[in-house]
């Protein structure tokens, strides 16, 4: 159950971080959650660092960590892919 909850988090958190960076995003939606997924666990990493641990009911500070990393990861994962996606049409120009 472990593996399935981290992978509909991370897809709730690719999604909201695609929504909210500003422009258009070029990472599949697969790539996403496991963007999403990383910045959870990274999200996590930081709240505990802060002292944030896990609470009874909701917990917001962890959340907002997990949302800002994911942010953060699917920005810079879309410019990698977008710029390995250039160089490889660039490539396959020059060849024809």
């Amino acid at each position: 159950m472990g593996w399935l909850w981290a992978i509909i988090v991370g897809f709730v958190l690719g999604l909201i971080a695609k929504a909210l960076i500003p422009g258009k995003q070029h990472i599949p939606l697969w790539l996403a959650t496991i963007c999403g997924m990383i910045g959870a666990i990274a999200g996590n990493a930081v709240a505990r660092g802060f002292g944030i641990e896990e609470t009874r009911g909701i917990d917001w500070g962890r959340h907002v960590f997990q949302l800002v990393a994911a942010i953060v990861v699917v920005f810079f994962v879309d410019m990698l892919y977008t710029a390995m996606k250039r160089k490889r049409a660039e490539r396959h120009h020059q060849r024809a």
